[in-house]
């Protein structure tokens, strides 16, 4: 699978690769390495080495930074305004990947990030920098300076959940509601990270890792593994679909998972565990 393009939402090292060998205007690789909580520094690894040509997509800055909660949308004027200092327009295919060691992890983020402001051209490296890397494919130290570009974002609602829709589907089953996270998270024998919050689930709420969907390698699995993880826990994507987790991160996973298979209209409840832990009534949380 790490040798083909994919779909439109994945691509290979090697179709990379060969981009870059005669790159234009309309390719922008990003790196979104980041971690919480902050055993590494994103931005720090970015400088020391990255892919050539990539630029450092910093989540924690790209979020709506007057919102208590961990990491929000920013508003349609100020995603536009980061991506284009990131020289980006809306013709620019984009291509996002992370260095975390499980191959895809903050790059699923950004791309979803872009999906729900209206960008089409928008991709994820199969495999991440780990795999990059472990090919022996060129890294470099220097960080390009891109001509900025005018970017237009436009939101789509119906792909951003929040706190009031999980509230109602509480009692409409409006949509399935998925959590992403690790399952002794969702089930409560294992921390949060940070201890800020406790571990739980929102009522009625599956559990599906987003790790099941990666291989031990940190490739994405095939389209036929993928269709049936979600098979297995009687997930039916030609209904409504949500995605959880604690900060609207590893949701993006599912939401890219199935997009491969064809449903590009997977929410993302962007408050997540996060938000509904303080927000939601004790009625409506099951915490251990």
């Amino acid at each position: 699978m790490s040798h083909q393009l994919l779909s439109r939402a994945l691509v290979s090292i090697n179709w990379l690769s060969g981009a870059l060998k005669t790159p234009g205007p309309a390719l922008r690789v990003l790196d979104a390495s980041f971690y919480y909580p902050a055993i590494r520094d994103g931005r720090k690894e970015y400088e020391e080495k990255h892919i050539p040509g990539a630029l450092y997509f910093d989540i924690d800055e790209c979020k709506d930074l007057s919102s208590p909660y961990e990491v929000m949308l920013p508003s349609e004027p100020n995603f536009a305004k980061y991506v284009g200092n990131l020289g980006i327009n809306n013709e620019s295919h984009v291509v996002v990947y992370d260095a975390d060691q499980v191959g895809i992890y903050y790059a699923a983020r950004v791309w979803w990030m872009f999906r729900v402001f209206g960008h089409k051209k928008v991709s994820v490296l199969d495999g991440g920098f780990r795999n990059w890397e472990k090919q022996g494919l060129p890294v470099t130290c220097e960080v390009a300076k891109p001509q900025p570009e005018t970017y237009q974002a436009v939101l789509n609602p119906s792909m951003v959940k929040k706190f009031e829709d999980i509230e109602k589907s509480l009692r409409t089953k409006d949509f399935q509601l998925v959590d992403s996270r690790p399952e002794g998270r969702f089930k409560g024998t294992d921390p949060e990270p940070g201890g800020v919050i406790t571990p739980g689930h929102i009522p009625g709420s599956l559990s599906l890792p987003f790790t099941s969907f990666l291989t031990s390698e940190g490739f994405e699995k095939s389209p036929d593994e993928i269709r049936n993880l979600f098979q297995e826990k009687g997930i039916d994507l030609s209904k409504p679909l949500t995605v959880t987790c604690r900060r609207g991160v590893t949701a993006c996973q599912l939401a890219l998972a199935s997009y491969i298979l064809g449903k590009e209209d997977t929410a993302i409840y962007d408050g997540s565990w996060f938000e509904w832990f303080h927000r939601a009534k004790p009625e409506n949380k099951i915490t251990f």
